[in-house]
């Protein structure tokens, strides 16, 4: 993700009578050691002159010019275009003895070095300053990299950056005790520092470049406000094996892209930019340095240039009305996901939900979130709720959830929310106190309250079986620790002291009131199943018998739009008792309350209805408002509801995943996204993360996208039977809505699979039930028949109906309450690292629903075959089939252009590398493979089943060959290129690494890969590459990238331009294989003693 800028620098002097321009000196050509790639330069000197290059000992450049006739000025003007591309000032090696400082020069370098290791300067104050260097800053465990570090940063420290216009370099004295000093001024102090150490260092002079950031960062500085350029200065120290590394004294940072050296010298005179003289005049000076962008790859910081990106809004309010006009009254959900952006290790940001030690941390992130959300919302007078998430196998608890409700027709959830941080601590009373006076609200005898233990039985049971002298388990989640853990928590509680209340409660709405049970066991009291979890979800069920009184529950297709207001749901109840002719079947559901870190916990029951359930609420706030004591609600939130709605943030393996609050239109959808994404980052949450070797990987946890109404049966796709057979037809016609969008596992046994990935006769079964939705668009269809004819074609491999592309398990479930909802989750939706990247995904979809609305496809699936797995994982025919889909939404009249996805073929195909030959240009760039589930292996304490990652694939573009004149081979291998247009394109496929389990084990990594371009007319090698698995010097990294910075460094690395071999090898091999005409795969050449080894 390169930018190129033009920079422009002009010197100019005017004189007040003409002069004689003696000889100059200049000194502004970029030195051969930097590491920017400088695509052009110019240098313009007037007047009339003779202009010789030279290359001083050093090899930097110098123009000697002469200028033969007098003049009133004296003009000096460079232009050069520039690309920067992220460089790790680290990413160097250094010769095992040269590691840690003190280190020796080897000998025949001491001679070439002799100038850069002498210093004349003896000032008093450099040295007191080198002593305290010695002193206090090197010691044996620095390394020699972080002793430089160190320093450099304390010269920065101590002498503060000046503009000084004063000719000349100040004394190390002068800095010293000043404080202060211009760029030139620190470079040459440390770099007399250095020397005094006895390393060889030198003066240099270069432009530095400073771009204003994307995004301003959320700690240290904020960097430029504009994009800058000027003259700069700074110091390089020799390291054996690095050579001359950069160190920038005014920010105390090594030196990186941005740093143009110029002139490199023993001392600073010797590398000023311009030097020359001239007869005795008076002379005026103007100084003109600018810098432009003029070409910038999208990134996931900035993915669309501000016009680009505006040009998308205006489509927004196009769609909208579109869909508007086709009465789908749609609304749009997303489950967006975060990763932390200071731990990318942990195992709580990889691939555990809770991990141990980082629950507490994930925890906090989502607090903080949460309220940062609602902030930003400015939602009025929500519920905050503490409830139970997911609970997966091999997990020891249950994973939490944090939610926030509020009412759409602005009347408050709950009032007393923002009392609470000004409350008291809550005491063992106040339990009972709570449940009494709400029992009296509504009516209740106070007998029903009664109170729950902790069982003892159970208690004394587990105590026997601890090991003598017992203690807590540090770090660990396991079932054991927990267990040990709450047994000795339990050990130091009263056991006689009640844990928590339960009230048995329902809504009785035949009887408008609430009514209540008494629970009666075998044993005395009410005792709570053993555990940690709150005693709401441990509640002696079982020992209340085998039948239960019935509780109403509401269905979601028969509820009203509206709800009463608060005074209307607080109003009290009359008395009430059981009488004998009624029902004394135990109710099964409670409220439950409990005091945990000295809060109240409210545990609210399972909720019968919306209306029932924020009636208790209401009643609950009108008591706690005489109590001013902590609380905190847990339990079941509100029921699905249209005037109710809400977010929730739950833990996810390697995330933290956001449910957002269904949107009723694109641009409110945006706005959400877009506060979102600031809240997320504010918090220190972030959008991506990398691979090893700097691939991107965004979260890892998906954004899958919701598409309903805000009534179920309002659902566009209950409405119009047709309409998600139309969707269906139209993604599987263009698998790039498959893969463009979708995180690095894909395939049949990926999290949400293709519909035509796994089994071979789905598309047959499939045809037949879309042929009967279609039948029933022109009569009445019962909500039913959509889950009933798709639910069994909508699967993964296993018959999973969740973990499918299209799930529909909240469409409308006979089966189910909770899942008749009329929702369609589209699950292949990667998290896109940027809330436009979001904005235009969710423009796209609501598009292609307007146009399959109006213009259903027939109801004819493609067979593609193996084309999903040859031609479709490369990006130039995902590119060309999402063109196609561009062409149908425009022809419809929206705006859509490639470049507003550019973004996210930059995000999912970063580019390798590419190289360029008179004539044609060869690119390398990431393609995709899916990733195959192997079989069950044993493991202490259970069994896995791995995925295999081991292969790779990449696309190799060679453009410009409209003569057929050119082959490429990689590795030996001929590359089946095939044409389009000016382009040949291919896939090559290959083993990255040797994981303990794949497929291949008895293939070797194919590393590196060696492209060659062979010229047919010649017969010989004219140009290549070579692409490194791993980094080409060896260096093991051990930390994944903190950036996208970093990870593209790493990437930039392992590519090397112009690197082929030999010219003279042999012709490429074909490698012949008829399933996959548009990929070579290397691991068909295991079959061959050459093993196409390389040239």
């Amino acid at each position: 993700m390169s930018i190129k800028v033009s920079l422009h620098h002009l010197t100019h002097y005017r004189f007040d009578r003409p002069v004689q321009i003696h000889p100059h000196s200049i000194r502004l050509r970029p030195a051969p050691h930097a590491r920017a790639a400088i695509h052009s330069y110019s240098l313009k000197v007037s007047p009339e002159h003779f202009l010789n290059w030279q290359q001083d000992p050093s090899g930097n450049f110098l123009a000697r010019l002469v200028f033969p006739e007098r003049s009133w000025e004296l003009k000096i003007q460079v232009d050069m275009v520039v690309e920067l591309r992220t460089i790790n000032p680290f990413d160097f090696f250094l010769e095992p003895e040269a590691t840690n400082y003190p280190f020796p020069y080897p000998p025949d370098l001491n001679e070439d070095l002799a100038i850069n290791l002498r210093s004349d300067v003896a000032e008093a104050e450099l040295l007191s300053w080198v002593e305290h260097i010695k002193k206090d800053i090197i010691h044996p465990e620095l390394s020699t990299v972080d002793m430089l570090v160190a320093i450099n940063q304390f010269v920065a420290r101590r002498v503060s950056y000046i503009i000084r216009m004063e000719p000349g370099i100040q004394s190390c004295t002068e800095t010293i005790d000043r404080g202060q000093g211009s760029c030139r001024d620190s470079a040459f102090l440390l770099m007399h520092i250095l020397r005094h150490l006895g390393l060889a260092s030198r003066f240099c002079s270069g432009y530095l470049i400073q771009l204003k950031a994307d995004e301003a960062p959320r700690k240290g500085p904020a960097g430029p406000e504009e994009d800058f350029t000027d003259l700069h200065a700074w110091t390089e120290v020799y390291l054996p094996g690095a050579g001359w590394v950069g160190l920038d004294a005014t920010s105390g940072l090594l030196t990186g892209e941005g740093h143009i050296p110029l002139f490199a010298a023993a001392e600073p005179s010797r590398a000023a930019p311009v030097s020359g003289s001239t007869d005795m005049c008076q002379s005026e000076l103007h100084f003109e340095m600018k810098i432009e962008r003029i070409a910038e790859s999208p990134r996931t910081t900035k993915p669309y240039r501000d016009s680009a990106f505006a040009d998308f809004q205006k489509i927004v309010p196009a769609v909208d009305q579109k869909l508007k006009e086709l009465d789908l009254r749609l609304t749009l959900g997303g489950e967006p996901t975060f990763v932390s952006d200071e731990d990318f290790d942990g195992p709580e940001w990889n691939y555990q939900a809770m991990a141990p030690g980082g629950d507490r941390k994930k925890r906090d992130y989502a607090e903080r979130l949460r309220k940062r959300l609602v902030q930003n919302l400015a939602l009025p007078a929500p519920l905050f709720l503490s409830g139970q998430g997911k609970w997966y196998p091999g997990e020891p608890l249950p994973r939490w959830a944090y939610f926030v409700h509020w009412r759409l027709d602005g009347e408050p959830l709950s009032l007393l929310y923002s009392e609470t941080l000004e409350r008291k601590s809550a005491t063992a009373g106040h339990g009972k106190e709570l449940l009494t006076s709400l029992a009296t609200r509504l009516g209740l005898d106070q007998a029903f309250i009664q109170p729950l233990h902790e069982d003892p039985l159970e208690v004394l049971r587990a105590q026997a079986g601890l090991p003598e002298g017992a203690q807590r388990i540090q770090g660990l989640e396991s079932f054991e620790a927990l267990e040990r853990n709450r047994l000795l928590s339990l050990l130091e509680k009263d056991l006689a002291e009640p844990n928590a209340f339960v009230l048995p409660l329902a809504y009785d709405p035949q009887k408008s009131r609430w009514t209540s049970s008494l629970w009666k066991t075998r044993r005395s009291h009410l005792f709570l199943v053993p555990g940690d979890s709150p005693a709401g979800l441990r509640l002696p069920l079982s020992s209340l018998g085998d039948e239960f009184r019935s509780v109403y529950m509401e269905d979601p297709t028969e509820q009203s739009s509206r709800l009463p207001d608060v005074e209307h749901l607080s109003a009290s109840h009359g008395n009430y008792t059981l009488k004998d002719d009624e029902d004394r079947r135990p109710l099964r559901v409670a409220l439950v309350v409990e005091i945990r870190d000295h809060r109240l916990k409210i545990f609210l029951p399972p909720p019968s209805s919306a209306v029932s359930h924020l009636s208790l609420i209401a009643h609950l706030e009108a008591c706690l408002s005489s109590m001013p004591v902590r609380y905190e609600w847990e339990g079941h939130p509100p029921p699905a509801h249209p005037a109710i709605t809400h977010f929730s943030i739950t833990p996810d393996p390697g995330v933290i995943e956001t449910n957002l609050q269904p949107s009723d239109s694109l641009q409110e959808a945006a706005d959400l996204t877009r506060k979102l994404y600031e809240a997320a980052r504010a918090e220190g949450l972030i959008t991506q993360k990398f691979l090893m070797d700097g691939r991107p990987a965004a979260t890892g946890g998906g954004n899958h996208i919701t598409l309903g109404s805000r009534s179920t049966l309002e659902s566009p796709f209950l409405r119009f039977p047709s309409l998600l057979p139309a969707l269906l037809v139209y993604w599987q016609k263009h698998p790039s809505l498959s893969y463009l969008f979708s995180g690095l596992f894909i395939g049949p046994t990926s999290q949400a699979p293709r519909i035509d990935e796994a089994r071979l006769d789905t598309l047959y079964d499939l045809e037949i039930a879309l042929a009967e939705l279609y039948r029933r668009e022109d009569e009445k269809c019962p909500p039913y028949l959509i889950d009933r004819l798709l639910r069994n074609h909508l699967t993964d491999l296993t018959g999973n109906t969740h973990r499918a592309e299209f799930c529909i398990d909240k469409m409308y479930d006979p089966a189910s309450l909770s899942g008749r909802r009329g929702l369609l989750e589209l699950r292949a939706f990667e998290m896109p690292p940027h809330w436009k990247m979001s904005a235009v995904q969710q423009a796209l979809i609501g598009a292609i629903l307007c146009v399959v609305r109006e213009k259903p496809p027939e109801p004819r699936l493609v067979r593609w075959g193996l084309d999903l797995r040859d031609r479709f994982m490369l990006p130039h025919y995902v590119r060309q089939d999402l063109q196609s889909v561009l062409e149908d939404l425009n022809a419809e009249g929206f705006g859509f252009t490639m470049e507003m996805f550019e973004p996210f073929f930059e995000f999912r195909f970063p580019l390798y590398g590419e190289t360029h030959y008179p004539g044609i240009r060869l690119e390398l760039r990431m393609a995709l493979e899916p990733w195959n589930v192997l079989g069950e292996e044993a493991h202490t304490g259970g069994t896995s089943r791995a995925v295999d990652s081991a292969t790779e694939r990449m696309q190799v573009i060679l453009e410009g060959d409209a003569a057929g004149r050119y082959q490429v081979a990689c590795n030996g291998a001929l590359v089946p290129l095939r044409r389009h247009q000016d382009i040949q394109v291919a896939g090559i496929r290959f083993k990255a690494w040797n994981p303990s389990s794949t497929l291949h084990p008895h293939i070797k990594p194919h590393n590196p890969l060696v492209f060659s371009v062979f010229d047919t007319f010649n017969e010989r090698y004219v140009t290549g590459c070579t692409y490194h698995v791993s980094h080409p010097g060896g260096r093991a990294y051990d930390t994944l990238p903190v950036n996208a910075l970093e990870a593209e460094s790493r990437r930039i690395s392992r590519f090397q331009a112009g690197e082929f071999g030999s010219s003279r090898a042999p012709a490429p091999v074909p490698v012949p294989n008829p399933e996959f005409p548009c990929t070579l795969d290397l691991r068909l050449a295991i079959q061959s003693d050459r093993e196409f080894s390389g040239l």
